[in-house]
């Protein structure tokens, strides 16, 4: 059998099914590599080793008993803005830091009952606002690819462990691209599901629409599968989704029709282009798609210039509103206090003005594009960058500039809440991965599902693996 870390989450579910492993072993197996490299990564802020050592010795008996969920005894992780009951949750931010939450997220309850472990809770921006992942808690989070370079962000802590094999699935979420924008920089597949598909209860907002929880994974079946399981809308959610009709690992298995995908690679921000690693990725997609028997068409990108600032606003009001102490500001990170001063300043009519400009204008785009049945665009328009390229001017707005210079493409299909995905099929000379991004309208995560399942078939990516990390 190949190492345990080599196999992705639904073969390490077949080989505690088979008794060709325990939990226990399986679990004690991903602490050592969390041990071993989580440091230099950045991955983890907390590990919770005897908390899910426990677990695994439950699931050992729960699978010896017979008819145990699927994934039971598989490890798993959460990221560090995601309420876990008992376990501290910073939110990536020295503020936050002691608070242990008294409830679960409603998706963590799920993971939990499908049997999942896990091990602690990864790395992220403080409150999630960045695009890359650091923080004053415990710094950066890196890609094992090379670990002088950014893992991205905001589930950065999340990829670069999956990247690294310290878990084989793990949990993330996306506002603007914190999904797909990590996915890229670590060389693995990330999902983000449609506005309204997996429920941000108990406690949490889904007030802006523009973030959800989804998948990060080494294979796509994997991502389906986490998917299934979260995939669940709690009474109250002000944006359901129902149930699939058939289960996202279902429309993995099955081939896609021929479609109509249209492309671009330009982007919707002045004076900000794709760089070059970013469009030979892109035609790259393009030629496999068109081999795979699929329409590829030229199209202008749809999204107006006029999208950004409205999407500041957005984000910044976020920010301005959390509950955030006033006596934490001395301790937030400059960027955060940036956001928060900026979204001050917006009123409530400004705000109002903003929503409505996104929903009418992404609305529009979408109307527009209803000849095709995906799209394709870079994920990013770099490879990962230095850990201090974004910050290292020590000017909030230069940071916010670097950043729309880096991922000027994801926080597009946040506003219109299509479902998107980053598939590693890229990597520069320097062997740096460069994912490219497939998203299809909304409520379509089955279609997109089955176009990724196809494209990993033709040009597989898992066994591609970091260097020191096999």
């Amino acid at each position: 059998m190949s190492e345990l870390h080599e196999l992705d989450a639904t073969d390490q579910a077949a080989a505690l099914r088979a008794r060709e492993v325990s939990s226990v072993e399986l679990v004690r197996h991903h602490l050592e590599r969390i041990d071993r490299h989580s440091a230099a990564l950045g991955a983890f802020i907390t590990v919770t080793a005897d908390r899910a050592l426990d677990a695994a010795a439950e699931a050992d008996t729960a699978i010896a008993a017979g008819g145990a969920p699927p994934f039971t005894g598989v490890p798993t992780a959460f990221k560090d803005l995601t309420l876990t009951a008992g376990v501290p949750t910073s939110m990536g931010s020295v503020a936050m830091q002691g608070v242990v939450p008294t409830v679960n997220a409603y998706l963590v309850d799920l993971v939990q009952r499908a049997g999942f472990i896990s091990l602690g809770k990864t790395n992220t921006p403080e409150f999630g606002l960045s695009s890359y992942t650091d923080n004053d808690v415990i710094g950066p989070a890196r890609t094992p690819w090379d670990t002088s370079r950014n893992a991205g962000g905001s589930s950065g802590g999340a990829a670069a462990a999956v990247a690294a094999g310290l878990v084989p699935l793990a949990q993330g979420s996306d506002g603007g691209g914190s999904i797909r924008i990590p996915a890229s920089s670590c060389g693995i597949f990330g999902f983000k599901p449609s506005r309204g598909r997996v429920s941000v209860g108990p406690t949490g907002s889904d007030w802006s629409g523009l973030a959800v929880d989804g998948p990060l994974s080494r294979t796509v079946r994997d991502a389906a599968a986490l998917l299934d399981v979260i995939a669940h809308p709690m009474p109250g959610d002000m944006r359901p989704l129902p149930d699939p009709d058939i289960p996202f690992v279902k429309r993995v298995a099955r081939e896609p029709r021929r479609l109509r995908i249209a492309r671009w690679s330009g982007t919707h921000l002045h004076g900000i282009e794709p760089g070059p690693d970013a469009v030979a990725a892109w035609e790259r997609a393009s030629a496999l798609l068109e081999s795979l028997g699929h329409d590829v068409v030229d199209v202008a990108n749809p999204f107006p210039q006029e999208l950004e600032p409205q999407f500041n606003i957005i984000w910044s009001s976020g920010m301005a509103g959390a509950p955030i102490p006033p006596e934490a500001d001395p301790v937030l990170r400059a960027n955060t206090r940036y956001w928060r001063e900026r979204g001050g300043r917006q009123s409530a009519v400004d705000l109002a003005r903003a929503m409505q400009f996104v929903e009418a204008t992404t609305r529009d785009a979408i109307t527009g594009l209803q000849a095709y049945d995906a799209f394709l665009t870079p994920t990013l328009a770099l490879p990962p960058q230095p850990v201090a390229w974004f910050n290292e001017s020590g000017d909030p707005a230069e940071d916010h500039h670097r950043e729309l210079l880096y991922t000027p493409y994801t926080a597009l299909y946040n506003m219109s809440g299509q479902p998107a995905a980053s598939l590693p099929l890229h990597w520069t000379d320097a062997g740096l991965p460069v994912g490219v991004m497939l998203a299809t309208h909304p409520g379509d995560d089955g279609l997109l599902f089955s176009l990724c399942a196809q494209v990993e078939a033709a040009a597989p990516w898992a066994d591609r693996r970091p260097p020191g990390f096999d």
